[in-house]
């Protein structure tokens, strides 16, 4: 469709419309259907967890047969495979957590499954693997251990990181942060807690973040705050693309459904930071929809991608929203001797140095013209 990387997972174009409250309202498509229904929309990759591809009991022959028609799907659209994960949550074995359960046979089990899926992943080219802690938590903290869970997680990812390393995979780790939902807390909640708890691990160059809109946006943060840490931090390894609305239980609406200019400013980091990863988009069809519905959805997300990112080339390109960025930029010769690094003489200078707090507080910065020029842009009206 275009040079953007746009993917999506088995679980999501696959998804058949259940809710909590609802049966299914379309039928269950077959790992190679989905790869043909993607081709024909455009997409460039697909993603799945291990048993999105390969049911979880199937037997090896089952598991060779279906291995073997989704390598010959891969083949004929030209989609490719850039990211695998794990079912960590699925399964009641995992009721209280995979890599953190109390129970170490549940925490063995978990390493086994993981190493398995990441050697179907890299049978399918996949550089970047995701780990998202869907039950890695609690609902009440009396069942556990804080310390010793962290640590149990930590233990895990050095396993696994020497795991990819002795196999020759080349994985680069991604870790998903939520705060909340299906466990009543979730360990490392956020981005950030992500990021911090990274540098305690052997080996935190292998290790990175996939972020998503829905997950920092359901706890009331801002994502694309989230995402420009992660980049700073050289960390963005992988990004999940969805919609969600402030406080509410975790909606996977398809990207741009609701807010428009959170949606622009993502891509506008994304585009401007020179990211050129994979844009998963993490979301699902309306449960209102048929097949053909599903794929208005897949189209959708990546049109509106599409149609943001040329927003960003206009935004940049913009003679007056440039104009009025550089006045509220603009360079100051006075306290220019100040910037850089620490030096004695620059300090002294700096401490020496008369500032006039009331003219600073009085000057006007233009942010409501600016924030009402970035609307016109978006509406279609300037």
């Amino acid at each position: 469709m275009t040079q953007h990387k746009f993917s999506f997972g088995l679980w999501t174009v696959g998804n058949v419309g259940r809710d909590p409250f609802g049966e299914p309202v379309r039928k269950t498509l077959s790992p190679v259907e989905i790869v043909h229904l993607l081709a024909e929309v455009g997409a460039w990759g697909v993603n799945f967890h291990d048993n999105d591809l390969v049911p979880i009991d199937a037997s090896a022959s089952q598991k060779a047969q279906i291995v073997a028609d989704f390598k010959q799907a891969l083949k004929d659209t030209g989609l490719v495979v850039p990211m695998a994960t794990t079912n960590l949550f699925g399964h009641a074995a995992f009721k209280d957590g995979a890599f953190t359960s109390n129970d170490p046979a549940v925490r063995a089990y978990a390493l086994q499954k993981t190493m398995a899926a990441m050697d179907l992943g890299a049978e399918f080219g996949a550089k970047t693997y995701v780990f998202w802690g869907g039950r890695e938590g609690s609902e009440t903290d009396a069942s556990k251990n804080l310390l010793e869970g962290l640590k149990w997680f930590r233990e895990a990812l050095n396993f696994l990181c020497e795991y990819s390393n002795a196999q020759g995979y080349g994985y680069r780790f991604a870790l998903e942060a939520k705060p909340n939902e299906p466990r009543g807390d979730i360990f490392l909640p956020t981005t950030g807690a992500m990021l911090g708890f990274i540098q305690t691990l052997d080996q935190p160059e292998m290790v990175g973040v996939n972020p998503e809109v829905a997950h920092e946006t359901m706890a009331g943060l801002n994502f694309t705050h989230a995402v420009a840490q992660a980049i700073d931090a050289g960390k963005l390894f992988h990004i999940d693309l969805n919609d969600q609305n402030s406080g509410r239980y975790d909606q996977d609406y398809r990207f741009g459904a609701q807010n428009y200019k959170q949606s622009f400013f993502l891509v506008k980091l994304l585009q401007d930071a020179g990211y050129d990863g994979p844009l998963h988009f993490d979301a699902h069809a309306y449960r209102s929809e048929d097949l053909e519905g599903v794929k208005d959805f897949a189209r959708g997300c990546m049109r509106t991608y599409e149609i943001l990112a040329e927003k960003v080339k206009r935004f940049n390109a913009d003679a007056e929203i440039q104009a009025l960025l550089a006045q509220i930029n603009a360079p100051n010769a006075e306290v220019e001797p100040f910037r850089g690094a620490y030096t004695p003489e620059r300090a002294a200078a700096l401490k020496a140095y008369q500032f006039d707090r009331q003219a600073l507080g009085a000057r006007g910065l233009g942010y409501e013209k600016l924030d009402q020029l970035t609307f016109e842009l978006l509406m279609g009206a300037r």
